[in-house]
């Protein structure tokens, strides 16, 4: 199989706030054997960032969207779209793309149920799945929405792979330490 068939683009806050369920959700996509991509992947300060997003969606048959950070700034009292935005986006792709791009498949998350109807309610008939803002609920979410995909393999359950991000996640500064880097 082609990378496109197992490319996940990973579309979520990027904030402090959110980066435990960042980094588990990037865990599991890759504990699961696909691959991560989201708009982090480059810095390149002469690609527009929504031209980079447009490229990294039409490279990824899945994606994860998460709608947990719409609420106001506190600072400009206006929500960030960016999330929804780049849904929109992906659903885009999938509506009016070929046919490789019209076998895209993805996940919506949100960190309470329902929540997304107060600013997203055209997507209401769509299956929202809820985390809690709780990194091993998120975790098992995206393994059983990527096992669902992958017809006939089977891979570990949401509790080991959780299991072994905690591992991961406690022997990462040691592994950052050996290799100079920082987490």
């Amino acid at each position: 199989m082609s990378s496109y068939e197992y490319n996940v683009f990973i579309n979520c806050p990027f904030d402090k706030k959110y980066y435990n369920l960042f980094n588990g959700i990037v865990f599991a996509v890759h504990d699961c054997g696909f691959v991560a991509r989201c708009a982090l992947e480059i810095e390149d300060s002469s690609q527009v960032r929504l031209s980079k997003i447009f490229q990294i969606i039409s490279e990824c048959k899945f994606a994860i969207h998460d709608l947990s950070r719409t609420e106001l700034d506190r600072t400009t009292k206006l929500p960030r779209f960016n999330m929804p935005l780049e849904l929109g986006i992906f659903l885009g792709a999938k509506k009016f793309g070929d046919d490789i791009q019209r076998k895209k498949l993805c996940l919506i998350m949100d960190r309470e149920p329902y929540r997304y109807r107060k600013f997203c309610s055209d997507i209401s008939g769509q299956d929202i799945s809820s985390h809690n803002s709780r990194v091993r609920k998120a975790i098992t979410i995206t393994r059983n929405w990527l096992q669902s995909a992958l017809k006939g393999t089977i891979i570990p359950s949401g509790s080991k792979v959780y299991e072994r991000y905690t591992i991961f996640k406690n022997d990462l500064p040691e592994l950052c330490a050996e290799l100079r880097l920082n987490i």
